[in-house]
C-alpha cells in the first residue's frame, strides 16, 4: 500500500493544477486544492499526522487509500467555486403558479416560458425554498411544500446552475416570530426525544435530497427563530430568558442537533441561523449576542429586512454594524426582503412611500439603495427577495386567496418588475 501511495502522491505533485476549492480535498486548510494537500494527505496515512481534520476526503468517516482516490479525482477534475456573493429570490411557489397557467412577460413585453431561464439571464445565481413537516395539516395559503415538492424544484435549481438554499421550518406551517408551532406528529414528544427527532429529521430530509440530486449548497435550520422554535420549549425572548416554559439551553439544543445533521450530510454547506428584523430593531441585535456564548457551530447570519416593518435603510445599516462587531467571523446574508409595487402591504409600521413610492420605480428604487448599502458591508453575502414569482395574472384557479403586494410581478398584467435586475446588481462590483 504504502510504495503505491508515494507512486500517486509524487505524481500528482508533479502533474496537478490548482482547483479552486476551499472545502473538500483542502487537506492543509490552506484554502485552494493543489499538491500540497497531497503531501499534507500522504503525511498522515504513513505518519498518522492531524492536518486539519480535513483528510477524510470523501467523507466516509475514515482514513485510507479510497482519500487519495477522492483527491485525485479532485484535482483531476476541479469543481468550479461557489460564488462569493448570492443574488437571487425564495421562488417556493414557482410550481404551483405555472401549472396553474400564470403567465409572465418581460420588458419588451415578450412571454417568459422558463423563468429559471429568465432569472439566469438577468444574473440571479440562488434560489431559496422553504420544507415544510406536513404541510397537509397547515390549510394554509403556500404553504405546500412537502419534502417530494422540495425535492423536484431543488434538482430543478441545481440542474440549472444555482445555489440552491433549503429553508427548513420545523414545523406544518408558517414558523415565524409569531409562530412557531410544533409538527403535529412530534407533539407528545419530550425535550429529549424532540433533540433527538430534530436531528433525525434532519438528516433523513438532507439524505433524499442528495440522492434525488437536490443537494443544497445553504440551509437554514429554523426559520425567523427571533422568538426561538418548536413551542413551547424552545421559546425565548431574544435578549435572553424563556417564554412559556421555554430556555435557551433548549433552544440552543435543538439547533445544535440540526447543525450536527448537516455537518453529517452536507460537510460542505453553509448552516444559516435566521432571526427577522421586526418593529424593534434591538431584536436580532440581542439575539445574536445572546446567542454567541453557546458556541453554536453555523456560518452564515442570515436576517429578515422589509422596511415597511422594520423601517429605513439607516436601521438596517444599524443592524448590520452592530452584529458585524458582535460576530466578526460571520458572514451575514439578508434572505428575505420585498417593497410592495402597487398597494402597501397589510399591517405595516413604517411608510415610507414619500421616498419611495407604491410603484414600480418607486420599487426599483428602494431595491437598488438596499443593494448599494449592503454593497458597502463587505460580509454581507446575500441578498433573497421573498415571493418574486407571485403573479395571478391567467392564473386560475388562483394559487392563493390575496396578492402579495410585493413580487417582483404584477398580477394585473404579468410584467416582470425592473426591481428584478437591481436585485442582481448586486453580483456587481
Amino acid at each position: 500500500m504504502k510504495p503505491l501511495l508515494k507512486t500517486i502522491a509524487i505524481f500528482l505533485v508533479l502533474t496537478a493544477t490548482p482547483a479552486a476549492w476551499a472545502l473538500t480535498g483542502d487537506v492543509n486548510g490552506d484554502n485552494i486544492v493543489n499538491g500540497a494537500d497531497v503531501t499534507a494527505l500522504y503525511g498522515v496515512l504513513l505518519d498518522g499526522a492531524t492536518v486539519n481534520g480535513n483528510a477524510d476526503v470523501n467523507h466516509d468517516g475514515s482514513i485510507n487509500g479510497s482519500d487519495v482516490t477522492a483527491l485525485y479525482n479532485i484535482l483531476l477534475n476541479p469543481v468550479e467555486p461557489k460564488p462569493e456573493r448570492l443574488a437571487g429570490g425564495d421562488i417556493s411557489m414557482l410550481p404551483r403558479y405555472e401549472l396553474n397557467g400564470a403567465r409572465y412577460f418581460n420588458s419588451s413585453g415578450t412571454r417568459v416560458t422558463d423563468m429559471l431561464a429568465y432569472y439566469k439571464e438577468v444574473g440571479w445565481n440562488a434560489f431559496r425554498v422553504r420544507l415544510f413537516v406536513n404541510p397537509t395539516n397547515a390549510n394554509n395559503d403556500g404553504v405546500l411544500q412537502d419534502l417530494a415538492y422540495v425535492k423536484a424544484l431543488g434538482k430543478r435549481i441545481k440542474d440549472n446552475g444555482f445555489q440552491f438554499m433549503l429553508d427548513i421550518h420545523y414545523s406544518d406551517s408558517w414558523a415565524d416570530p409569531a409562530h412557531q408551532t410544533l409538527p403535529a406528529a412530534w407533539k407528545s414528544l419530550s425535550t429529549e426525544q424532540l433533540t433527538t427527532k430534530v436531528h433525525d429529521y434532519t438528516v433523513d430530509v438532507l439524505s433524499e435530497l442528495k440522492a434525488a440530486g437536490a443537494e443544497p449548497d445553504l440551509i437554514q435550520t429554523g426559520n425567523e427563530i427571533t422568538y426561538g422554535m418548536l413551542w413551547p420549549t424552545g421559546h425565548v425572548w431574544p435578549a435572553g430568558g424563556g417564554q412559556d416554559g421555554g430556555s435557551w439551553d433548549t433552544f440552543v439544543g435543538y439547533l445544535r442537533a440540526a447543525s450536527s445533521a448537516c455537518r453529517e450530510q452536507c460537510p460542505d454547506a453553509k448552516i444559516i441561523i435566521h432571526a427577522a428584523m421586526t418593529k424593534n430593531s434591538n431584536n436580532p441585535i440581542n439575539f445574536y449576542k445572546t446567542l454567541k456564548p453557546y458556541n453554536l457551530d453555523y456560518d452564515v447570519i442570515g436576517l429578515s429586512y422589509y422596511p415597511a416593518y422594520t423601517g429605513s435603510i439607516a436601521v438596517l445599516e444599524t443592524v448590520l454594524n452592530s452584529i458585524e462587531n458582535t460576530e466578526p467571523d460571520k458572514d451575514i446574508m439578508i434572505v428575505e426582503t420585498g417593497y410592495s409595487y402597487a398597494w402597501a402591504m397589510n399591517d405595516t409600521s413604517y411608510d415610507l412611500s414619500g421616498t419611495y413610492p407604491y410603484t414600480e420605480e418607486g420599487q426599483r428604487k428602494i431595491t437598488a439603495d438596499i443593494v448599494a448599502k449592503i454593497k458597502t458591508h463587505p460580509r454581507v453575502k446575500g441578498i433573497f427577495w421573498w415571493w418574486p414569482e407571485q403573479n395571478d395574472y391567467y392564473t386560475y384557479p388562483q394559487v392563493t386567496s390575496s396578492w402579495w403586494n410585493a413580487s417582483l410581478v404584477d398580477s394585473r398584467n404579468g410584467h416582470i418588475l425592473s426591481a428584478t435586475a437591481e436585485i442582481a446588481n448586486y453580483l456587481n462590483e
